[in-house]
Parts: C-alpha cells; sequence; structure tokens
C-alpha cells in the first residue's frame, strides 16, 4: 500500500466511523497518546495536500509511534507497530484509513462552488461542546472542570502536526504570490486550533441542540476548508520539491588529480 489510492475506494460511513473509533480506543489501551479520530483526519488532509506523496512506512510511525519511519526492504510486507494488537488490525486501519484518503482526494479535486454541495470536503469534526451539552443534566455535571476543545480545533491540531514535522515539505516557495497564499491558507488553519472564545450562537452537534459554537467559529471553519483546497492546489501546481544541485568543488590546478593518477591536475584531467 502507498499514499496513492483506487479510483473509486468506497468512502467511509458511520459503522466504519465507529470502527475506527473503537480500534483507536484499542490502541490506546496500550499506548496512552493515540489521538482521536478527528485529529486523524485532520492529519490526512494536511498528507493530502503535501508536495510529495507520504508511504505507511514514514506516516503511520508518526501518528500512531515513535516517529521513526519503519524499515521495509523491498517486498516484504510493512512491519507491525508495536501499539497494534497483530498484523491484522493495523491491515484494517490502513484499509480504512486509504478509504477515508481517495475519499478527501476526490472532494478536494472537484469543481465545487459550495461547502453544502456533495462533493464538498467536509473534515471529521465533532462539535463537543455540543454533545456535551445535549447530555442528561447527571452526565453534564461529570464532565464538570474538563476542558472541553472547541469546534474544529482537533482537526487542526491533527493537520498542524502533520505540517510541523514535515517542515521541508512546507517551507513557503521562492514565488512571493505562491508564498503569500500559502501563509494566507495556514493562518485560516492555525486560526482553528485557538479556542472559541465566542458567544455561542449555534450547535454543530445537532439542529435542535443547545448553542455551543460562535457564528465566528462556524465561518473561521468554513475558511480552514477552503484553504486545504488552496493548499492542495498550491503544491499539486509546484509539483515535488527539487533538491538543490551541490557541484564538487574543483582542485586547483596544481592540486593532485582527483582521478588517482599522481598526476597534478592540470596534467592530467584539467588538460
Amino acid at each position: 500500500m502507498n499514499a496513492e489510492s483506487p479510483a473509486h475506494s468506497p468512502a467511509l460511513g458511520p459503522d466504519e466511523l465507529d470502527e475506527l473509533d473503537t480500534l483507536l480506543d484499542d490502541l490506546r489501551t496500550r499506548a496512552e497518546e493515540i489521538p482521536q479520530w478527528e485529529f486523524c483526519d485532520g492529519f490526512l488532509a494536511a498528507l493530502a495536500c503535501m508536495r510529495r506523496p507520504v508511504p505507511p512506512a514514514e506516516f503511520l510511525p508518526m501518528l500512531l509511534g515513535d516517529g521513526l519511519p519503519l524499515e521495509v526492504a523491498e517486498g516484504e510486507p510493512l512491519p507491525v507497530l508495536e501499539v497494534f494488537a497483530d498484523a491484522a488490525q493495523q491491515s484494517r486501519f490502513l484499509e480504512l484509513w486509504t478509504h477515508r484518503w481517495d475519499e478527501v482526494q476526490r472532494q478536494l479535486d472537484a469543481q465545487v462552488q459550495s461547502l453544502d454541495e456533495d462533493e464538498a470536503y467536509a473534515p471529521e469534526a465533532m462539535d463537543m461542546r455540543g454533545a456535551i451539552a445535549s447530555l442528561p443534566e447527571a452526565e453534564r455535571a461529570e464532565m464538570q472542570g474538563q476542558e472541553i476543545p472547541s469546534f474544529g480545533q482537533i482537526w487542526a491540531l491533527g493537520f498542524m502536526f502533520a505540517v510541523e514535522n514535515w517542515p521541508e515539505e512546507w517551507a513557503a516557495p521562492r514565488d512571493k504570490e505562491a508564498a503569500q497564499w500559502l501563509d494566507d491558507a495556514m493562518e485560516h488553519i492555525v486560526a482553528l486550533t485557538e479556542d472559541d472564545t465566542g458567544k455561542p450562537e449555534v450547535c454543530m452537534y445537532s439542529d435542535d441542540g443547545p448553542p455551543s459554537t460562535s457564528m465566528a467559529r462556524v465561518e473561521a471553519f468554513g475558511e480552514a476548508i477552503w484553504a486545504v483546497y488552496d493548499l492542495r492546489q498550491l503544491w499539486r501546481s509546484l509539483g515535488p520539491r527539487q533538491e538543490p544541485v551541490v557541484k564538487p568543488a574543483e582542485p586547483g590546478r596544481n592540486d593532485p588529480c582527483w582521478c588517482g593518477s599522481g598526476k597534478k591536475f592540470k596534467k592530467c584531467h584539467g588538460a
């Protein structure tokens, strides 16, 4: 498997999303720092925007392991991360990841005019404050004092986690217009990593739920989605990052020739 996926891989449905949550809960019994799926989905979106495909041997340990790329011999299967119960569990996670990856690529490459369109990219972001506010009073009381993330915040943190761990892929291009395009897009995503301190006006968890999210936050979320479109287009238009060619220093005319002949350079390859 690699970062590219089949053209018509099925999208994740409610059952698959529940399966992912259950799978990540199981991983969390072996490693407390395993993130929520919302964080993973933001991380995935950033990878979909990057200038080069990042293979599972590189992104999987960054997301769920120690960050060190897995060593995979050509033709050999991917080693199993310690956090997975077995190879089958890791394989299932990557299968579900591929389905979501394919869906995100299709959405970001679709020509949409509105984020309300069925083909538009939709992050897997949950309104946790709205969900908790919708709980019975006794259950809400149990959550008192806990820090509850704002709408879209976990997704944005996952996106920025990928940006921070592959900084060379997100370095500003030399073209000033492209660099400004990058800065503007990143500002919208970084804004979502901050807390929503506005007046709660709408509930993104359910249509009839108590207000939990400010309208400013809803608008910022929309801007962040359009920013993902911009980043995908920007990096695809620029292509993979080119490594600079370093030309070795040429020896002086009276230095020994680099070929090992024992002659001076001016009498040998410098003639």
